[in-house]
């Protein structure tokens, strides 16, 4: 087929990279960055020429390729983990990291990873120490624990306790708790993989303490209680209290371990909101061993952490699993620094970013969607602005079924999309994550941070304006 006409006017790559800005991006990027951007603009404008009315010159279309250039070139150097403005709302949002860490956090994180540390030396003894004794010691004082370990993240804790108590044995568990949460990770899954054998009992919404009761054998090793995650099971339903699992343990002489999840180390229902077990709460209750999560409820960076009694948790600190899922040394200093917060009640819910989102009073977060509102820049016949009252989830699977009260700015436009502004939101600088709704994009301040007003606000205010042709 004879190459169109359009076609014949594309400059190359080779005599592109002979133009003064080729050549000037040359000598301060790589080469092969450059010639991959070129190729890569190339092969748009290829794509586009069938639509072009009237042909462009050679000459237009090398302006216009080398006016992309410098984009293109920035958008290959740059980061591929980039900052999000995260105006969805949810608190613990796994798909955007999770929990923000506080400053006190991120101060420890740089100096330990600029240079060297006292990882595993015990400098007073002049001796290799454990890794661990920088959180064992606190982590015991916040919760009452006889014996604390910790792992990378809670599925390990959980894979690791399985493997150590339960491999080639029964472990039983209520098929209501069977739970899948985010990215496919399965119980079962697990289980499985742990070598220990599932045991199911009771049903999806009712397991009674005699289902437990009936299915100990001579080969149970473990009896499971997993929080329910990112569900929640409602009407007719039954469920075995923690408490009284736990003196079933005791009198078959079988450990209880609960999969806590949310990691919360304050009583979060002192504060209205229910359904957040403290660590220390479900400690009390009487299992043998508690995992959790570092970073939902806890605020801190991504670990699992195993609490309980000493005969249980500690021979996990040998076991060969514990090496392979050890939590390396800059999520320990962020660990570390966040617990220390936690010392005082009072200064964890200042300074950790997720106490204090999740504990914010409702007008302090209007009163955020008042600034943002005067500082958006809106045209005549553009956007139009309205702050909404709604609801938001905590997030992370940590508190199914509850509803933080929130204020909402709903973004309209009369000529595009609620879908549209939220796709060139999210693919701006900065990119910012909202939520489409009740046909608006909606911005929920309860997770945007005060001095990310303006750069929120200039971001909103472009996104009718060019490039766009809205």
């Amino acid at each position: 087929m004879p190459e169109s006409r359009g076609l014949r006017t594309l400059p190359s790559v080779a005599s592109l990279l002979g133009s003064d800005a080729a050549r000037s991006f040359l000598r301060s990027h790589p080469r092969a960055v450059v010639v991959d951007a070129l190729r890569a603009i190339v092969a748009v404008a290829r794509a586009a020429v069938d639509g072009e009315r009237i042909p462009l010159s050679r000459e237009a279309w090398t302006d216009r390729i080398l006016s992309m250039l410098p984009g293109e070139i920035a958008s290959r150097e740059s980061l591929p983990m980039r900052r999000v403005i995260n105006a969805a709302g949810i608190v613990v949002h796994t798909n955007l990291g999770r929990a923000p860490l506080p400053g006190e956090a991120l101060a420890a994180v740089l100096e330990t990873a600029r240079g060297y540390s006292n990882l595993e030396f015990d400098l007073a003894a002049g001796e290799r120490s454990s890794r661990l004794s920088h959180v064992e010691g606190m982590l015991r004082a916040l919760t009452g624990a006889e014996c604390a370990h910790v792992v990378n993240n809670n599925a390990a804790a959980v894979l690791l306790c399985l493997a150590g108590h339960a491999r080639g044995r029964d472990v039983i568990v209520s098929r209501g708790e069977l739970v899948e949460i985010g990215g496919s990770f399965r119980i079962p899954d697990i289980m499985a993989e742990s070598g220990a054998r599932l045991v199911e009992v009771g049903t999806t919404n009712r397991t009674r303490l005699s289902d437990y009761e009936n299915a100990i054998t001579g080969r149970t090793a473990l009896l499971l209680k997993v929080h329910p995650s990112n569900f929640s099971v409602q009407g007719f339903t039954e469920e075995v209290r923690t408490a009284d699992l736990a003196r079933l343990g005791e009198r078959a002489g079988i450990p209880v371990m609960e999969d806590q999840g949310s990691g919360a180390l304050i009583d979060l229902s002192s504060h209205g909101i229910s359904g957040a077990v403290s660590l220390r709460q479900a400690l009390s209750a009487g299992p043998g061993i508690v995992t959790a999560s570092g970073d939902k409820l806890l605020g801190g960076p991504q670990a699992g952490i195993l609490l309980g009694k000493e005969n249980l948790v500690a021979p996990l600190k040998k076991h060969p699993l514990s090496r392979a899922l050890r939590i390396d040394k800059m999520c320990l200093a962020a660990l570390s620094a966040v617990l220390r917060l936690y010392a005082d009640e009072r200064r964890a819910r200042e300074r950790v970013p997720v106490l204090r989102m999740l504990l914010e009073p409702e007008e302090r977060v209007r009163a955020r969607a008042r600034r943002l509102v005067r500082a958006i820049r809106v045209s005549g016949k553009g956007l139009s602005l309205a702050i909404e009252r709604g609801g938001t989830s905590p997030g992370g699977g940590a508190l199914p079924g509850i509803l933080l009260p929130t204020a909402l700015v709903a973004v309209t436009h009369p000529r595009i999309p609620e879908a549209v502004l939220e796709e060139r939101l999210r693919g701006g600088t900065p990119c910012v994550v909202a939520r489409v709704g009740r046909g608006k994009m909606l911005l929920d301040l309860r997770t945007v941070r005060d001095d990310e007003i303006p750069e929120l606000a200039g971001a909103v205010s472009a996104i009718d304006r060019p490039p766009y042709d809205g």
